[in-house]
């Protein structure tokens, strides 16, 4: 797996995604819901099951920076059934250990974002890396990058969580 810096390109590209996505939240539309909003993720996907969707950011952080996604609309994590969030964080749990082990990360922060008027639960894991700063929350503002050269991280990954 390779992160490399966003060109110009791509930095537009994010952009006008960002753009479209808080357009959708200020009227009221959940941009994961609509379904056309995010880029086609299936070769990303690491597991997924009837509850929850996991897949490797597009825009990461850092190496492994997963998304664990509720499938049905939450607004919040408040609103997670008992049943539902217990489901929600053995999975989490079985992503972190895939994590830990592939990329012999030291920890993988968890972090809950559903931020706009209208957004989908979803969470981050940002592993920290040997080397990497222990303060970990320089990792949530670490400037983003683009992912490149995961299919092979891809499948490890999906063979740890099975």
């Amino acid at each position: 797996m390779n992160l490399q810096p966003m060109d110009e390109q791509t930095r537009e590209v994010r952009a006008r995604l960002m753009k479209q996505v808080t357009t959708m939240q200020e009227a009221g539309e959940c941009p994961t819901c609509h379904g056309s909003v995010y880029p086609p993720a299936m070769n990303r996907v690491i597991y997924e099951d009837e509850i929850v969707l996991c897949l490797l950011e597009t825009y990461p952080r850092n190496p492994g920076h997963t998304i664990v996604m509720v499938k049905a609309h939450y607004n919040d994590i408040s609103e997670l059934p008992p049943e539902v969030a217990a489901s929600v964080f053995s999975t989490i749990q079985r992503a972190i250990h895939a994590l830990k082990t592939h990329l012999r990360a030291e920890k993988v922060y968890l972090c809950t974002m559903c931020d706009g008027k209208r957004n989908h639960l979803h969470f981050q894991l940002i592993p920290r890396l040997p080397g990497d700063e222990i303060r970990g929350s320089r990792l949530f503002v670490k400037e983003r990058q683009l992912l490149t050269d995961y299919n092979d991280d891809v499948l490890a990954l999906r063979r740890l969580m099975a």
